[in-house]
């Protein structure tokens, strides 16, 4: 009796036209309540050259955001870490509830598999002209894994047609991770939305709410962060184009 073919894992990122690639972008949010004055944080963060963006918190007078990015997960448990352990960091209350911690990934279908992966996300975040954000994570129902592919596509293309409507008036535009056993809580996507006003921002998640996956196959949502940046780091090299 002949041994039966050992599985064959991919972990790659595939797109249109037979593109693979084996990059992806980390993106992290940290939280944190007891800012008197952010301008030291905004020092540190240029002086240790961290790509990311820093946002004042709507709803908490001395809350902060820290959006970072990178496309090593290890920076998150090196170079960000220290950041955090040290001053101005080191004296504000870190908000756990509101840590987000995911990936980029395809779809399958994208034209420019490594503009999707690499360089659309980080001109999002670090668009001076789309300085509101709101971040949250969701967690998908059991029932959704049970459909057919079919199925699935047709759920899902209902919020990527809305999704890109307001993209292309320029109202909104997402940024979508994957946090698969990354979240402490089992959450399945952390959600960024960021343009110039914050309320399309606020449009497009009540647009949301009546499309089938929010109504029926949604099992948690949030929390939500909602924040106005003070500061992004530049863009520059490819991801500027």
């Amino acid at each position: 009796m002949s041994s039966p073919e050992p599985t064959r894992i991919d972990v790659q990122e595939r797109g249109a036209n037979q593109q693979t690639s084996d990059r992806r972008l980390y993106m992290q949010l940290q939280v944190f309540g007891g800012c008197l004055d952010p301008k030291p944080l905004v020092g540190a963060l240029e002086s240790r050259r961290i790509e990311a963006a820093l946002y004042q918190d709507v709803n908490d007078p001395r809350g902060i955001g820290v959006l970072a990015m990178s496309e090593d997960p290890a920076f998150f448990v090196n170079g960000l870490r220290e950041l955090f352990n040290a001053d101005p960091f080191a004296t504000l209350a870190l908000k756990p509830e509101f840590s987000m911690f995911g990936r980029t990934y395809s779809s399958g279908f994208e034209t420019d598999l490594e503009d999707w992966l690499l360089r659309r996300p980080r001109r999002a975040v670090l668009n001076p002209a789309w300085p509101w954000g709101i971040w949250y994570p969701l967690r998908r129902t059991g029932g959704f894994a049970r459909l057919s592919g079919k199925e699935q596509g047709e759920v899902i293309r209902e919020h990527s047609v809305l999704g890109r409507a307001y993209g292309d008036a320029d109202l909104a535009h997402d940024i979508r991770l994957a946090c698969h056993g990354l979240d402490v809580h089992d959450n399945d996507f952390v959600i960024g939305l960021v343009g110039r006003d914050l309320h399309p921002l606020s449009h497009l998640v009540q647009a949301m709410r009546k499309t089938a996956q929010t109504s029926q196959y949604i099992q948690t949502l949030g929390p939500f962060f909602v924040g106005h940046a003070l500061w992004q780091s530049p863009l520059a090299g490819p991801a500027a184009r």
